[in-house]
Parts: structure tokens; sequence; C-alpha cells
């Protein structure tokens, strides 16, 4: 256990901010999920903005790498110009 009043802050804040970013993690891939079952695409097409935000977000605050962030934004753009 940590003897020093500054690294026990340390911990619970890192504690706190791991809960965090696994909530906004799991909320991502929730809303990647549900915007994979989309059958229409006039609301794909509605979705993808908050969704490629929502991507965005997490990798500025390093929820999520750059490079994945990246991936999940093509292959989203992807899966909905081809919905018919």
């Amino acid at each position: 256990m940590a003897n020093h009043k500054s690294s026990i802050k340390r911990i619970r804040q890192n504690d706190a901010r791991r809960l965090r970013n696994r909530y906004y993690g799991k909320t991502m891939r929730n809303a990647l999920k549900k915007f994979r079952s989309l059958t229409e695409k006039a609301e794909a097409v509605t979705t993808l903005p908050k969704l490629h935000a929502m991507i965005d977000k997490l990798a500025k605050r390093s929820v999520i790498h750059k490079n994945k962030a990246g991936n999940l934004k093509s292959k989203t753009t992807r899966f909905a110009a081809k919905l018919a």
C-alpha cells in the first residue's frame, strides 16, 4: 500500500478514471453494435455523424487509440455506403 498522501490520491484518481473510461468505451461499443444492425440507409446516414463524433472524442481523450478510431470510422462509413 502507498504511504505518501499524493500517491494515495493518485490511486483514487486512477480508479475513478478507469471506471469512467470503461463506461465510455462500452457505450461506444454498444453504439457500434446498434449501428451495424441497421438495415435502412437513411437511418444509417443520420446516425453516422453522431457515432463519428463519439469515436473522435474517445480518441482525443485517449480512451481508444487514434488509429483504431480511424479504422472504426472507415468501416462504419463503408457499411453505411453499402446499404441500399
